[in-house]
């Protein structure tokens, strides 16, 4: 006699541990899609940005780990809010549920016999022509028609839960992250867009300057010829004017203001160049234009301020380690002895203002505040309604339930529903 073989029964620990796993992870983020906690997060982060701002090298809060992981939980707070909320809403504007009845509140229309089942027919062609997806529940002696009606905008409410989060976190990186940098530049020169050892090696050249000017004496043409370098080597040209900033890798450079350089060549009396450039007169030196050039070489520093903007003339004053060495005013195409130097003004020429900005976080700070306009905006202008026909307990008045969103009156649309339900009952 052969024996039956025996069946196991198949373990139930691994599905056990998977019952556990999938129950603990739903646990987690419904505490994570919980309002509250979302607005303590929001609160906290606001908090460690505000003390940032006002106390003496604040920003060094904003660069370290808790920070965040702060901005982090907010992200996953928007996130678990749209996962737990999205799955009802989908659900309702696919299989509409059934508003509770409220007999003291709602609309109520006498019926002459109830409703047979052509009857409901009837009444769910009558909600899908004015725009309700409708499904029939309920038992034989107690149906019940719901209708739901833009649906769909419930998800617009969380998509305001990303977009207020993708606010706090641009806000942040941009607070964090942004860095802005002016620099002067004449024709021929170059400069580095970020600071140096901020990574990648970006620079901007200046190769032409145009400027034309009105019968008033505004400007009225700005034009900024530039070659961007990547690693010492062109890589693209651009024209940059007024309202028409340059873009290259991350950085967005403007023409910030103008002014007058002066051409310069210094020599020691030996003849030996320590200086044949441009000098732009960026600063102000005795409530005149002025700048500064360090010669290194032979460790003096030599200040140039615009003694006559009508002529052209230059005053030029050298100083050591004690203070002013020598002084001259020199006109164009002169040279003059300063101290131990020979310095000759070649003429004037311009030099422009760049301001070199980079914010990654501004890419996320816009796409969250179009991101919550649009939200607001459908659920402004289009929102939600849900519609639910049922008899009363006697079973001679049909109640008619509609809701709306908040601070949106439903009155005129229910009235003007209930109408077309009349005519709806009134046909034979």
């Amino acid at each position: 006699m052969n024996a039956t073989p025996a069946v196991s029964a198949p373990r139930g620990r691994p599905a056990g541990r998977a019952d556990r796993l999938a129950r603990r992870l739903d646990t987690a983020l419904r505490f994570l899609a919980d309002p509250r906690l979302a607005v303590a997060l929001l609160l906290a982060v606001g908090a460690w940005n505000a003390m940032a701002a006002m106390l003496p090298g604040g920003r060094t809060l904003l660069e370290g780990v808790p920070y965040r992981l702060g901005l982090l939980s907010v992200v996953l707070c928007g996130v678990a809010a749209v996962a737990v909320r999205a799955p009802s809403a989908w659900r309702e504007w696919r299989s509409p549920a059934a508003l509770p009845g409220r007999e003291g509140t709602d609309l109520r229309l006498p019926l002459a016999d109830p409703p047979d089942a052509n009857t409901w027919e009837s009444l769910a062609t009558v909600l899908g022509s004015a725009g309700f997806r409708t499904a029939l529940a309920g038992t034989q002696q107690a149906p019940v028609l719901a209708g739901v009606r833009r649906g769909w905008s419930r998800f617009a409410a969380m998509g305001s839960h990303l977009a207020i989060s993708l606010l706090v976190v641009g806000a942040a990186m941009t607070a964090t992250l942004a860095s802005e940098r002016t620099f002067s530049l004449v024709p021929g020169q170059e400069a580095l867009l970020g600071e140096p050892g901020s990574g990648e090696a970006v620079a901007v050249r200046l190769d032409a300057f145009d400027a034309t000017f009105g019968a008033d004496g505004r400007p009225s043409q700005l034009d900024s010829r530039v070659t961007f370098l990547r690693s010492g080597s062109p890589a693209e040209q651009d024209l940059l004017q007024v309202n028409r900033p340059g873009q290259f890798a991350g950085y967005l450079v403007h023409g910030w203001t103008y002014g007058p350089a002066a051409r310069l060549r210094v020599e020691t009396l030996a003849g030996r160049p320590l200086m044949d450039a441009p000098l732009a007169l960026d600063g102000v030196i005795g409530g005149r234009p002025g700048g500064f050039a360090e010669l290194d070489s032979v460790g003096l520093t030599l200040g140039v301020s615009l003694a006559d903007a009508s002529s052209n003339r230059v005053s030029v004053g050298l100083a050591g380690g004690d203070g002013l060495v020598d002084a001259a005013s020199i006109g164009p195409g002169e040279s003059r002895r300063v101290g131990s130097l020979v310095v000759s003004n070649l003429g004037l020429t311009s030099y422009v203002t760049f301001l070199s900005r980079s914010d990654p976080g501004m890419g996320v700070l816009f796409t969250g505040a179009a991101l919550l306009v649009v939200t607001l905006a459908v659920g402004l202008w289009f929102p939600r309604r849900r519609v639910t026909l049922r008899l009363s307990r006697d079973r001679r008045s049909l109640l008619v339930a509609l809701r709306g969103e908040r601070f949106d009156d439903p009155g005129p649309e229910r009235a003007a529903l209930a109408a077309r339900i009349l005519a709806a009952l009134a046909q034979p």
